[in-house]
């Protein structure tokens, strides 16, 4: 079975999806992003799908998924090198997109995720130790 490679790039993961994406890549992606996450304490997560031509609707729930699972694991999610079909495509099955951000590319998605990272640092440097 083919595996998505993903890189760690400063604070974030970078997935160049470059192979069709079938339901069983996608679910091992699903679960080897969630364990990188963890592993490497990524603050962002930039999916770059340019190479993807189409998107089903299980492809498009499983990019939400991912999303769902970073976010969970304090991680922020852009997708970036969205074909206009594919976005056309996700519209036209109703597949709303839950906590994914996106980009025209990965220099602006890391922009974004660069952007987040000083935002909850800012957050945190309010927090107030009460012991």
């Amino acid at each position: 079975m083919d595996r998505i490679p993903i890189l760690k790039i400063g604070p974030a993961l970078l997935v160049t999806i470059q192979v069709d994406l079938h339901d069983d890549v996608a679910m091992a992606l699903e679960e080897d992003l969630g364990n990188r996450i963890v592993k490497s304490g990524a603050k962002g997560v930039l999916i770059d799908i340019s190479a993807l031509e189409i998107v089903d609707s299980f492809i498009g729930r499983t990019l939400a998924n991912i999303a769902g699972v970073a976010r969970l694991l304090d991680a922020e999610t852009v997708v970036v090198g969205m074909r206009p079909a594919v976005a056309i495509t996700l519209v036209e099955l109703g597949l709303s997109m839950p906590g994914i951000r996106t980009a025209l590319d990965a220099e602006r998605g890391m922009a974004v995720i660069r952007a987040r990272i000083a935002e909850v640092g800012t957050a945190d440097d309010h927090v107030v130790d009460k012991r």
